[in-house]
């Protein structure tokens, strides 16, 4: 039987693509996986809801600035280390796939040590500190942007494969009716959703309340607010308020006309797989290293996205694009052929056939 290994973790971005690999994977046949991630924060419990063996290790984050944490961290990055060396030489994989984030970077040195074959896959379109540490080691490295590939060193270029984010399944067969059902909203009715994240984007927040009279014209404004709930509005008939959507989410997405988001790279392609329109507003400054403008940059690029980015973030120009929008029937056709554009590779898929091709001259060789 075929052992696979996985790794990634510290937020649900590097989590759920790699669970959405992990299922296609399942789907081929015989095959064992186990994960090894974070053993504090969220890595455990989302894994080992999905019916996946996890096993937890010493985790430091990669940090781009200077901090007292970051010499702190590299005896929690060497202790990871030799965590998951040992991991792997008992349990033996024949190949380690890495989604990414700071948990992953002492799974693939250690693969690597150990000679055990690993790719690794990037989401954003360029790629992460633990993104260009752990292409050093890997054999395949799997991006969702074709531009991607300029950012990585000229050495890499023949390891380099294209293919989309792997997006869960349940989003490529996600019901609109069964959005509505959920919701409560008949046919007919004309959804604008906003998406906060678990955590809440406040600023996302602060515009729509600040604007909901004018927005809640067009549409029924579906208002996923996280955990920030400082001033929420009152639920009415035109705006729904939830804390967090959860398996209901591909329905939910899917029955909506219109997406209000930052621009992650997960929420993005699932908004893709489902050929729905947004309005982008990525988390930009100086605590974040740009990768939502670029993201959101490429999807105004291809016309699946408009993008609300320094002066244009206010809630004046929120109003101007969502209507514009509302207004314009053919426009919003094009922007829904352009997203299905882009989320019409099967990301997961594409991977696993890799993965497989991989393995397949591991054992030629």
């Amino acid at each position: 039987m075929i052992q696979i290994a996985f790794t990634g973790g510290g937020s649900g971005g590097h989590i759920y693509p790699g669970l959405a690999v992990a299922a296609c994977l399942k789907r081929q046949g015989s095959c064992r996986i186990f994960w090894i991630g974070s053993h504090t924060g969220m890595d455990r419990s989302i894994v080992e809801g999905e019916g996946i063996e996890f096993f937890g290790i010493p985790a430091g984050k990669l940090r781009r600035y200077l901090s007292f944490r970051n010499f702190l961290d590299v005896f929690k990055v060497l202790a990871g280390f030799f965590a998951a060396r040992r991991i792997l030489k008992r349990e033996k994989p024949d190949l380690l796939f890495s989604k990414g984030g700071f948990v992953s970077v002492p799974p693939c040195a250690a693969a690597a040590s150990l000679h055990i074959p690993l790719c690794t896959h990037e989401s954003d379109l360029s790629p992460g500190l633990a993104t260009r540490i752990n292409a050093r080691f890997a054999r395949r490295i799997f991006t969702a942007y074709e531009d991607t590939a300029g950012f990585l060193p000229r050495r890499y270029q023949d390891r380099i494969r294209l293919t989309g984010n792997p997006i869960r399944s349940e989003f490529r067969g996600a019901d609109a009716l069964g959005g509505r059902d959920f919701l409560g909203i008949k046919d007919g009715e004309r959804i604008l959703l906003v998406l906060g994240g678990s955590q809440g984007a406040r600023e996302i927040n602060e515009l729509v309340r600040s604007c909901i009279t004018e927005l809640t014209k067009p549409y029924i404004v579906v208002h996923q607010t996280g955990r920030d709930a400082s001033g929420d509005l009152a639920p009415s008939e035109r705006y729904r308020p939830y804390t967090y959507f959860r398996e209901e989410m591909p329905q939910v997405l899917a029955a909506a006309e219109l997406v209000l988001s930052r621009s992650g790279a997960g929420t993005i392609w699932e908004c893709a797989v489902l050929g729905r329109p947004m309005v982008l507003i990525p988390l930009s400054g100086s605590g974040t290293r740009g990768d939502q403008v670029e993201n959101a940059l490429f999807f105004e690029k291809t016309g699946a996205a408009a993008v609300l980015l320094g002066e244009r973030v206010s809630p004046k120009a929120l109003v101007e694009t969502v209507l514009a929008i509302a207004e314009d029937e053919e426009k919003r056709a094009a922007m829904e052929r352009a997203s299905a554009g882009i989320g019409a590779e099967d990301g997961a898929a594409s991977i696993v056939r890799e993965m497989m091709s991989l393995l397949e001259e591991k054992t030629n060789g």
